[in-house]
């Protein structure tokens, strides 16, 4: 009986400690997750300014000065993250995300402010579309999420965009602009703040914001081809002036 009452206490007190160990892994997760989307809500923001800077309506050292102070942000988060984690591979896959936001804030910021050329902010930026281009498989294939694929392939798009303009000196700013104006909403602002309102992981937000990104999807490739268009045309009344 005596015997059996210690058995029973040990069991107890090893379910006991299971359970806080769960609690922690549990707490672990969740705070990874609200600083991740609290990370993507100051993204919006950043993003936001640098569309308004892209299409003439913002100084480009004040913004500048805002995407520094972001970027910080965005790199301490990972590495607090980081340390609370368990280190395996999932876990260093979504930390390693936000790292580059920080570092491409943190190099739009420094660009800005010095008023640099950007050629070398244009090729790590078509570093980081590629890398985007994997996170976008891999939501797809590994996760099956069709919303998170559409948003890295998204991203990926912007981040090439900047490679255009910036390393190939494409006169591409006002495209690019609008682009960056409708992500900073679409895929950062209102999913971070639908997060926060309880709603965002709910099938029904899952399925709209879908459509959401296929729309805008679209409305990049219709603007696109609409403004080669417009871009044509104005050649050949040039060309028809100067005959």
């Amino acid at each position: 009986m005596f015997e059996k009452a210690i058995f029973l206490l040990y069991k107890d007190e090893k379910l006991l400690f299971l359970f806080e160990r769960r609690g922690m892994l549990w707490k672990r997760i969740f705070t990874t997750i609200n600083m991740s989307f609290v990370g993507l809500f100051l993204s919006g923001a950043v993003l936001f300014l640098n569309s308004l800077m892209l299409l003439g309506k913002a100084e480009a050292k004040s913004v500048g000065i805002f995407n520094i102070f972001v970027g910080t942000l965005q790199m301490i988060i990972p590495f607090y993250l980081l340390v609370v984690s368990d280190q395996n591979n999932w876990d260093l896959y979504n930390d390693a995300s936000i790292f580059l936001f920080g570092l491409t804030f943190l190099y739009v910021g420094i660009t800005s402010l010095k008023g640099l050329e950007g050629n070398g902010l244009g090729w790590y930026s078509l570093w980081v579309a590629i890398v985007a281009v994997v996170y976008a498989f891999t939501s797809i294939i590994h996760f099956h999420n069709i919303v998170d694929a559409l948003t890295w392939g998204m991203w990926a798009f912007l981040w090439f965009l900047f490679f255009l303009s910036n390393s190939l000196k494409k006169k591409i700013d006002y495209y690019l602009g609008i682009v960056a104006f409708v992500q900073s909403w679409v895929t950062l602002t209102i999913p971070s703040m639908l997060y926060f309102l309880g709603v965002w992981n709910t099938q029904s937000v899952y399925q709209i914001w879908t459509y959401v990104l296929l729309l805008s999807i679209f409305y990049f490739v219709v603007i696109l081809f609409k403004g080669k268009f417009s871009l044509k045309k104005e050649k050949g009344r040039k060309e028809i002036q100067v005959l």
